[in-house]
């Protein structure tokens, strides 16, 4: 028995001696952990609450899903039901919330969320009160509260989540441009993503216009300052150079590429004129 409390006693001593043994963090958000070695993550594109299409998308080979909260009709009960459904997946749950309130905030992460993804960022101050919002202290102000989450990440979330929480900033204005680098150097932000639809819609130019190209120039050249990852339209994975960060399209779009491919698959002549040639040195189509 003596023995047993030497050893008891030892065990607390290292602890307290070496307080990072004792706490080692858990790293469960795969996504953070691709980003950290220098990879490339996408994310599939979800808007519609039905569990079946969200665990389609979850296991198809995606890094993370991108649920779509700030241009659909999902609430967080739709949402908590589809993590729920397909909380074995290897993708990631992300949320784009409708805005950095402390409430969507708290919702999103009760519910299971690893990332959180804030839209239509003009200041570092928005970011400063997502990142409060988001993480438990010290770091931050959340609530202990319920919810799903230690269900879905082990009983140990307390302890790991502040390690294991990703937020990313959209930049999608000219003032959310300007104001750039310090909405990257926020502590707490990971990376910032170029909304490349919505900054031609407030610009008014087009991609490859010198204007446009220089106000993405802005962005990324900030946040890569920072030492953040930039994200963009999974359209960018090829064509651009530094981004690492990637939303790829929508549920609807994919069913609709999806749907073409299968079809020209069985029929190469199905959508083309009559007369045309499938493949160089083939019958032409009646």
């Amino acid at each position: 028995m003596k023995n047993l409390r030497i050893a008891v006693i030892a065990l607390l001593s290292l602890a307290w001696t070496f307080p990072a043994l004792a706490q080692e963090s858990r790293m469960y958000n795969t996504v953070k952990t691709k980003l950290a070695a220098g990879g490339q993550v996408v994310g599939g594109t979800v808007d519609t609450p039905d569990p079946d299409i969200y665990c389609a998308m979850a296991n198809s080979g995606f890094d993370f899903i991108w649920i779509e909260m700030q241009h659909s009709h999902l609430n967080y009960t739709d949402v908590a039901r589809m993590i729920w459904a397909c909380r074995d997946a290897p993708a990631v749950p992300f949320i784009r919330i409708p805005d950095a309130t402390e409430g969507d905030i708290q919702k999103a992460t009760d519910i299971g969320a690893l990332g959180i993804i804030v839209p239509m960022v003009d200041t570092a101050e928005k970011m400063e009160n997502a990142v409060k919002f988001a993480k438990y202290p010290p770091e931050g102000r959340r609530s202990q509260g319920g919810g799903q989450y230690g269900r879905l990440w082990g009983s140990d979330y307390r302890q790991t989540w502040n390690d294991n929480l990703m937020i990313v900033a959209m930049v999608e204005t000219l003032v959310g441009t300007e104001a750039a680098d310090e909405i990257a150097a926020v502590d707490g932000v990971d990376g910032v993503f170029v909304a490349s639809g919505d900054l031609g819609s407030f610009s008014g130019r087009r991609q490859g216009d010198p204007d446009y190209e220089a106000l993405v120039s802005k962005i990324k050249g900030d946040t890569e300052g920072a030492g953040k990852f930039v994200g963009g339209p999974s359209a960018w994975m090829t064509s651009r150079e530094g981004y690492q960060f990637f939303q790829a399209p929508s549920t609807g779009s994919l069913i609709r590429i999806g749907a073409r491919v299968t079809l020209e698959q069985a029929d190469p002549c199905r959508f083309l004129p009559s007369g045309a040639t499938p493949v160089a040195g083939e019958n032409p189509c009646p």
